[in-house]
């Protein structure tokens, strides 16, 4: 699972992503939650950046706020899942991040990590989004991050983590052509433990309003 990340804008997301006249101005986020508003990457005619909002809407849904709206994926039946199987095929995005939190059961309470790339301020999960449309043809932009079983790093943690793409695999997974079911199978794979790492971090983070730099700092 992947309930809460950060994006940290160290570089512009216009050219890391090569956003064709990308307009959207960045801004640090330390975390990350669900219902919250975000820039994802999608490929139209073009690489664009659109902001959506955490928590997949379907677009047969008649009304978002009682929806069912997961947050999250699971690579191993993206094919086999109503939800997710057409945008598997046309709905493919990016998701830009510098981290994410899991939390770790340590006897009766959970502490949380902060897991991040080493050396690499700036990546993407793989995603999927959705446009969905009220009665009067408004459109309403969500996503959803897919998650794969975790590696050597993360598993003492959770069982699950988002899939990080490596970058020669971003634009392959923005392609407009879908990927054959043996290229999604090699694509959300779970990152190399080697080039991760992990501390253990504030309870803060625990509350979605808390949101400064001083969470993904290692407790002292």
């Amino acid at each position: 699972m992947c309930g809460r990340y950060s994006l940290i804008c160290t570089d512009d997301l216009g050219n890391r992503f090569r956003i064709y006249r990308s307009t959207l101005g960045c801004r640090s986020r330390f975390n990350v939650a669900p219902s919250q508003t975000m820039p994802v990457v999608v490929q139209h005619e073009h690489t664009e950046m659109v902001m959506m909002e955490w928590g997949l809407v379907p677009h047969w849904a008649k009304d978002p706020k009682r929806s069912h709206r997961p947050i999250n994926a699971r690579a191993e039946t993206l094919a086999e899942k109503p939800m997710f199987r057409g945008l598997l095929k046309h709905n493919r995005c990016l998701i830009p991040a510098s981290g994410f939190y899991e939390w770790r059961q340590d006897g009766s309470r959970k502490q949380p990590y902060y897991l991040h790339l080493k050396d690499v301020p700036l990546f993407a999960f793989a995603g999927l989004y959705e446009i969905w449309h009220d009665a009067g043809g408004a459109a309403f932009p969500t996503y959803t991050i897919i998650t794969t079983e975790a590696n050597e790093l993360v598993n003492p943690i959770h069982n699950r983590m988002p899939v990080i793409l490596k970058p020669e695999d971003e634009v392959r997974w923005l392609t407009l052509e879908p990927p054959a079911s043996d290229e999604i199978q090699a694509l959300l794979t779970p990152y190399s433990a080697e080039a991760m790492d992990a501390h253990p971090i504030s309870s803060r983070v625990n509350s979605p309003s808390e949101d400064d730099e001083q969470l993904i700092l290692p407790l002292s």
